[in-house]
């Protein structure tokens, strides 16, 4: 194989299933309707509005119900057939499209109906996540599934650059109820590429219903020392270092408050990070997501901290890159852990969590860092939030020593399996016996992720 194939991103299921090529495509388009829809909402309430009140409940509205009904939604995934349950979870989140469509066309609506609108569809995509993120490890050979998660990263994140520009384009030329309606038909897509993929039932026992079967899947987060510290890494990184929140002040202290300057702070992460995803395939080759885990999440606080330190605004987009390149490579050796790691029958209930955890790490980061530069300064909250993050995953990888080895000689994953980790309580008249990971099966489908 010459040097430029292995450099990028591991393109394997798209060349051996067709099926995988069409649930990406479906996916891709559905995620590109889902940006412009995120946008078009904000854009609508503030233009009702003008209050930065009702422009803050918008994602009090997304994040919210996304936490509440995530977990239980993931018990009831694993309880039912995937399959079915993200086609539902799809069917709902365009139905909620539609209706966003007609008061859009109509503008009679109160913001509050709106933000109930999307409360609701949050709660679908609250049920769609678990049940996509038991697609890739149960229809992929092992040796895909970092391939298979680093295809739909990419394209999320191209998505995710070109979604609020084309958002902007619409708006301008036809309002926000022909915005909401291309959501909807993209819906569509995301459906159509699910529509052929088999019945997919958990394998092993069934979840137990309700605050048990939820409980169940904690008492597996907590007492599983590899997927437990995955997830401590990834809110190491988000809660301690997130810098989002900090740009519009750090921008004020170090370079003047220059609007160009602070545009270009996210573009920079945005860009580092497709760079990062596009030329994946030694990450996703080398199978050895632990350690590389661990280094990614450290570059990504070493690099905040040194933004900090820049007076530079090209160094500090330098940094900006390398940290949204470090945090791309984080999180898809964090997926691949959870998917590769985690018993089927419980995958619903950790990928519930992984989501919350995604949603929650943020915003919290956010918070965090809009407190320590309240007391001190906006360069003080970055450089002591990128130090504490390296801190925190230093001792993660410390305390975890399954996440840094790799593979032992002799081919043995030591993250295949946690001897600490706990027995899960089966359902009635269920047997306890549990697969010991994923099966390897002819990469024939492929999955698709949920839709936003």
């Amino acid at each position: 194989m010459s040097l430029l194939p292995r450099i990028l991103v591991d393109v394997r299921p798209l060349r051996s299933s067709p099926v995988f090529r069409r649930l990406l495509i479906g996916r891709t388009v559905s995620t590109l309707g889902s940006f412009m829809t995120m946008v078009t909402v904000m854009y609508q309430v503030w233009d009702t509005t003008h209050s930065s009140v009702w422009s803050g409940a918008v994602g009090l509205a997304q994040a919210v119900p996304l936490i509440g009904v995530g977990l239980f939604a993931g018990a009831w995934v694993d309880r039912a057939d995937r399959r079915r349950a993200y086609l539902l979870s799809t069917v709902g989140a365009a139905a909620c499209s539609v209706l966003l469509a007609v008061q859009g066309f109509t503008g009679q609506v109160p913001v509050a109906v709106v933000l109930a609108l999307v409360a609701v569809q949050s709660s679908f995509a609250a049920i769609g996540a678990p049940a996509a993120g038991v697609f890739v490890p149960r229809l992929l050979p092992r040796d895909q599934v970092a391939a298979g998660l680093a295809l739909n990263q990419v394209t999320g994140q191209a998505m995710m650059l070109l979604g609020p520009a084309l958002a902007g384009v619409v708006l301008g030329w036809w309002g926000v109820g022909v915005c909401y309606l291309m959501d909807a038909v993209t819906f569509g897509m995301a459906f159509y590429g699910a529509y052929g993929l088999p019945a997919l039932p958990p394998e092993g026992e069934k979840s137990r219903p309700g605050v048990q079967g939820v409980l169940d899947g904690l008492r597996f987060l907590t007492g599983h020392r590899v997927v437990r510290g995955a997830l401590l890494v990834d809110l190491a990184a988000t809660v301690l270092a997130m810098p989002a929140g900090l740009f519009p002040l750090v921008n004020e202290e170090r370079f003047g408050g220059d609007p160009r300057t602070l545009g270009l702070f996210l573009s920079a992460l945005a860009v580092g990070g497709v760079a990062a995803t596009a030329l994946s395939g030694p990450v996703t080759r080398l199978a050895r997501p632990g350690p590389v885990m661990l280094c990614s999440a450290g570059v990504w606080g070493t690099a905040l901290a040194l933004f900090g330190l820049t007076t530079s605004a090209w160094a500090g987009l330098g940094m900006l890159a390398v940290a949204g390149a470090a945090d791309s490579v984080a999180v898809l050796s964090r997926a691949t852990i959870v998917q590769t790691r985690t018993p089927d029958a419980l995958l619903g209930r950790v990928t519930a969590a992984e989501t919350i955890v995604g949603q929650a790490g943020p915003n919290l980061g956010n918070l965090r860092g809009g407190v320590v530069a309240g007391w001190t300064s906006g360069t003080t909250a970055l450089i002591t939030g990128g130090l504490m993050c390296l801190a925190a995953v230093t001792a993660v990888g410390t305390a975890t020593p399954e996440l840094r080895g790799g593979r032992r000689t002799g081919g043995t994953d030591p993250l295949a399996a946690d001897p600490a980790a706990p027995a899960v309580a089966p359902a009635a008249g269920t047997s306890v016996a549990a697969p010991a990971g994923p099966p390897v099966v002819p990469p024939a489908v492929a999955p698709p992720t949920p839709a936003p």
